[in-house]
Formats: structure tokens, sequence, C-alpha cells
């Protein structure tokens, strides 16, 4: 792969990325979306673009993001949300439940699998679906 940007791993090549390796990258996918987001809206100022950025991908808000997007999933999406929901990591931070940080992970976990798919398109349309509700994003 040389393409950083638009990566399409085959089935193969994402057999060895690890679920929490698909977290870390759907992690800067799901702030990317988030930060454009908020620029896009017209907020300006960088305190709260940081702000509103940092409430919009903290644990417990990626887990109510989740629960929206639970019904749209299909069986392969559900069963990589599982995977990464399911995945031991660290602790949890102090203001996440474990329960919240375990949903985080799967979304993250789903939102890497995506990208690294080459399913930009797919993320977009979970991200719209998941915010749309919510004009405060």
């Amino acid at each position: 792969m040389t393409d950083y940007f638009d990566p399409r791993l085959s089935a193969e090549q994402l057999q060895t990325v690890s679920e929490l390796g698909l977290a870390h990258v759907g992690d800067a996918v799901f702030e990317l979306l988030v930060r454009s987001r908020l620029c896009c809206r017209g907020v300006a100022t960088n305190h709260d673009l940081h702000r509103r950025t940092v409430e919009q991908v903290s644990a417990p808000a990626q887990a109510a993001f989740l629960e929206k997007l639970l019904p749209l999933l299909t069986e392969q999406e559900a069963a990589v949300y599982r995977r990464g929901r399911n995945a031991h990591s660290h602790q949890a931070p102090k203001s996440a439940t474990p329960g919240q940080y375990a949903r985080a992970t799967g979304l993250e976990t789903l939102f890497g699998w995506l990208y690294l798919t080459g399913q930009q398109a797919r993320i977009n349309e979970l991200f719209r679906a998941g915010t749309e509700a919510d004009h405060a994003l």
C-alpha cells in the first residue's frame, strides 16, 4: 500500500491488524470527522474548537453516538464492532464507565476497519446518521 489517505487493505492484510490497532486508526478517523464538522459549521475560535472536539470524542460521547448506529450496522459491521468492544484494553479513563469505554473502543474499531478497507462513503453515511439529530455537534 502506498496511498495512506485512501488505504484499501485486503482481508488477508487486515488480519494482521489487531482490534486495538483498528481502534487506534478509528480514533483518529472519528476525531477528524468531528473536527471537520465543527469547522464546516463555523465554530471559529480555537478554544471552542478544542472544547467541543474533546466533548465529542470522549468515551461517554462515543458510546452514546454508537447507540444511534447499532440498528444501521450490517452483520459484518456489527461483528467488527463486537470484536472491538470485547478487546482487552487498558483501564477506562476516570470520565467513563468500563461499559462506555468498551462501546467507544468498539466504535473506533469499526471506523478504523471501514477506513482501512476503503469504505469512506460508509463512514460518512454512519457519521451523518449519528449526528443528524444532534445539532449541537
